[in-house]
């Protein structure tokens, strides 16, 4: 260990808090976030391996690009709960070498990016490295729990700490950073602690580029939203709205958004991030409330690449994949080939069953 940074006081949007900054053995960077300074010294804990050669090819016909990243074949897969590596320390060694936290953001042991030199030579396929940074987001030090059971508190401290990375990350240079969650092993979820993870890559992926395009070329989601008439809203709270769109791709599919243009969280009140931390726990709750069961799905933030497109605008996209009870939907030919996807459950109506209580 090469030292930590002790509880620096961090002013959010919405309530103050404090980041301790922990370099592990290996080099790799974790970081606690609390609202109260945190203490303790650091016991042993889970070292990344000396290989981690990855690469970035290019498709010529698609103008798209993949992350080659053999090592992380041998990452960490349905643990037993005593061998939870998201656990606080004091049972298996963990990532997080401590009693105790409230939030951690860390390095990923098994990154797809990482900064710096490839370990090895790159193949003759590659565009070049896949630089960049792969996170790992801790909601809790909980075992068990959800963004709806974590509570408000915790939501707020986590949009806190994922607008800290967004600054950091878009001062490094990253062209595009994506927060999200992948829940449940219908998803490929393999550790079922509460976390979720920051890509930052060194390039912007299609779909943003398409989507900074439009917005650069005028187009305005929250005035194409409040012409729909509340026909898609699912529930709003302190000028934030959680909506069905009327384009959805996937059954019950639900968006957050600010409902003034704001590129990303960085740039909302504090009353705003209340309130997206409020809809970011009732949304995974009128999911889990449709068929009784948890919801799997796939959420992401979309901010604004680099921080600066023009007219961008800041959403958060949950894409739940059951079409109704224990039936799942299947991305299979016709959207993996073409693009195209058939929706079983009309926005309009997902809206109306989301709505209710």
């Amino acid at each position: 260990m090469t030292g930590d940074i002790f509880n620096t006081p961090l002013e959010g949007r919405a309530r103050g808090f404090y980041r301790r900054d922990h370099a592990k053995a290996d080099g790799r960077a974790l970081r606690i976030y609390g609202y109260a300074p945190h203490l303790g010294l650091p016991g042993e804990e889970l070292l990344a391996s000396a290989s981690d050669q990855s690469e970035v090819r290019r498709d010529p016909m698609r103008g798209t690009y993949s992350l080659y990243a053999p090592h992380r074949q041998t990452r960490t897969f349905n643990p037993s709960a005593a061998a939870d590596p998201l656990a606080p320390a004091g049972g298996a060694v963990t990532e997080i070498p401590f009693s105790d936290f409230e939030l951690a953001i860390f390095d990923n042991r098994f990154p797809s990016l990482k900064p710096g030199a490839p370990a090895g030579a790159l193949t003759g396929w590659a565009e070049g490295p896949a630089t960049g940074r792969c996170e790992v987001v801790v909601y809790t030090s909980a075992a068990e729990g959800s963004l709806h059971t974590i509570g408000q508190d915790r939501r707020v401290l986590l949009l806190e700490a994922l607008i800290d990375r967004y600054q950091a990350l878009h001062d490094d240079g990253a062209a595009y950073v994506m927060p999200f969650e992948n829940r449940g092993e219908q998803v490929g979820v393999t550790l079922p602690h509460p976390h979720g993870q920051i890509y930052s890559f060194p390039f912007v992926p299609a779909p943003q580029a398409a989507a900074a395009k439009a917005f650069a070329a005028g187009y305005d989601l929250t005035a194409d939203h409040a012409g729909w008439g509340g026909r898609f809203d699912v529930t709003s709270a302190g000028g934030v709205a959680a909506f069905c769109p009327p384009f959805a791709r996937f059954p019950y599919e639900t968006w957050i958004m600010p409902t003034r243009r704001c590129p990303g969280p960085w740039a909302m009140t504090g009353e705003e991030i209340e309130a997206l931390a409020t809809l970011l726990g009732d949304v995974p709750r009128r999911l889990d409330a449709l068929f009784g069961a948890p919801m799997p799905y796939m959420m992401s933030f979309q901010a604004a690449p680099g921080g600066e497109s023009a007219g961008f605008q800041f959403t958060v996209q949950f894409y739940p994949i059951l079409r109704d009870a224990g039936r799942l939907k299947y991305l299979a030919s016709v959207e993996q080939f073409t693009g195209v996807f058939t929706v079983d459950v009309v926005p309009e109506a997902a809206a109306e069953r989301l709505r209710a209580p």
